[in-house]
């Protein structure tokens, strides 16, 4: 469908342009990322005066200590926080600037689509690992680290989307990923859930994936590839093929692609293994198991 350009008034241009001005360049500067997270949502929740009196040793409620606190990224966890192969130096920064992401989703203004997309943008440039030109990313996008996300120029991410960047993933130019999809790079074991395998998932240029579709951890989609609504992909995607189904098997190809795309009878091909990411644990690890639990095969 085309769409047409939207602007917003002059006034409203003036301050969005200020105010990601003076965000972009707080985080590219001295000032610690934390602070700067904290100091940006205070106001963005329209917060500033209970913060302040707070600050100054005024009284305030036990619940609004919490939500004062909470502001402040140094004073929460994310799931992805007790991973214990995790990059702690990364994720150190990434931290801090996916809860500001996540918190600015929670605002009103993330409604305000304009002043949104160009916000993530933005942000994506200092989270992610590469974040390319013209990217619209839309509410509700969730990432396990950002770190390990390299996203190409003229993508589009929509709402609800899950990048799952425990391994690494690589997104190329043009890629349209649509409500819901979710795209994994690490796996866990069949016999023992607790056993982690962290893979690198590449969806390149100009790939399509489907609403509500889930890509498997290690997965290659290949260029100008297509993964149907819905579809559960855990192989391979040639050139120009589309996948659908659950579990996705490529059906056909795209109209006009046929002469240089691979033949179907050679698609669904399984080379995940080539793509797994070796990582070794801290000696001193102190083993958290969730689960509590020791179930062992007879064997």
């Amino acid at each position: 469908m085309t769409k047409r350009h939207v602007s917003l008034p002059d006034d409203a241009e003036a301050g969005l342009e200020e105010f990601l001005g003076t965000v972009d360049d707080r985080l590219s500067g001295p000032e610690e990322t934390c602070d700067v997270v904290a100091d940006v949502l205070v106001d963005l929740y329209g917060d500033r005066g209970a913060y302040e009196r707070w600050q100054s040793g005024g009284d305030v409620s036990p619940a609004e200590r919490v939500r004062l606190q909470g502001y402040d990224p140094c004073n929460s966890t994310l799931e992805s926080e007790y991973y214990a192969e995790k990059d702690e130096e990364k994720f150190e920064e990434s931290k801090h600037l996916q809860w500001l992401w996540r918190q600015f989703d929670a605002t009103p203004m993330a409604d305000n689509v304009e002043f949104a997309l160009r916000f993530r943008a933005m942000l994506a440039n200092h989270l992610f690992e590469e974040a390319g030109e013209n990217l619209r990313l839309f509410k509700g996008i969730s990432m396990t680290y950002g770190h390990n996300v390299s996203v190409g120029d003229n993508t589009v991410i929509h709402d609800d989307v899950h990048l799952d960047d425990r391994g690494r993933l690589t997104i190329g130019n043009r890629v349209s990923l649509a409500d819901g999809t979710h795209v994994y790079s690490h796996d866990h074991a069949l016999a023992d859930q607790t056993e982690i395998t962290n893979f690198h998932t590449t969806l390149a240029d100009d790939v399509r994936c489907g609403y509500d579709s889930m890509i498997r951890a290690g997965v290659r989609v290949e260029e100008n590839a297509m993964v149907g609504a819905k579809s559960i992909l855990q192989r391979d995607v040639p050139a120009h093929h589309v996948a659908v189904g659950t579990p996705a098997e490529s059906i056909t190809v795209k109209p006009g692609w046929e002469s240089v795309a691979e033949p179907i009878e050679d698609a669904n091909a399984d080379n995940r293994e080539q793509r797994r990411i070796e990582y070794d644990l801290p000696e001193n690890l102190d083993v958290f198991d969730e689960f509590g639990r020791d179930r062992r095969s007879p064997q």
